[in-house]
């Protein structure tokens, strides 16, 4: 089982960006895939999930309207777009996978139930 995320980078408030994040090793539909981050000095805090075998998503209150997690399961790849992105959205990016797809809902969505991770890719905003 393997993650691996891209498409970090250094954007100015105001912009876009999107994440990637390539599953390997597993079939997405059998799982929820989700968004986390952490900045500098801060706790891990989760972003957004998705259940990709029926859709469902779920999102944090920061991010809802600014960002947008979708799947695409002939290429076994979870996006998140980010538009309108603040400074306070600097962080590290991860992703993250959990069973069953039915954890994607916010009282079961934590860090603590994902049982796969990647490595993370940086975002930093400029102000």
């Amino acid at each position: 089982v393997q993650l691996v995320e891209s498409g970090g980078g250094l954007v100015q408030a105001g912009g876009s960006l999107r994440l990637s994040c390539v599953a390997s090793g597993f079939t997405l539909d059998d799982y929820a895939i989700g968004w986390f981050r952490q900045a500098p000095g801060k706790e891990r805090e989760r972003i957004s999930c998705i259940a990709p075998t029926d859709g469902a998503t779920y999102y944090v209150d920061s991010v809802k309207g600014r960002f947008t997690i979708s799947s695409d399961s002939d290429k076994n790849t979870v996006s998140l777009k980010m538009n309108n992105v603040r400074p306070e959205d600097t962080a590290v990016y991860y992703c993250a996978g959990g069973e069953p797809p039915g954890v994607c809902v916010e009282t079961m969505f934590y860090d603590y139930v994902m049982s796969a991770w990647g490595k993370g890719t940086l975002v930093t905003v400029s102000s």
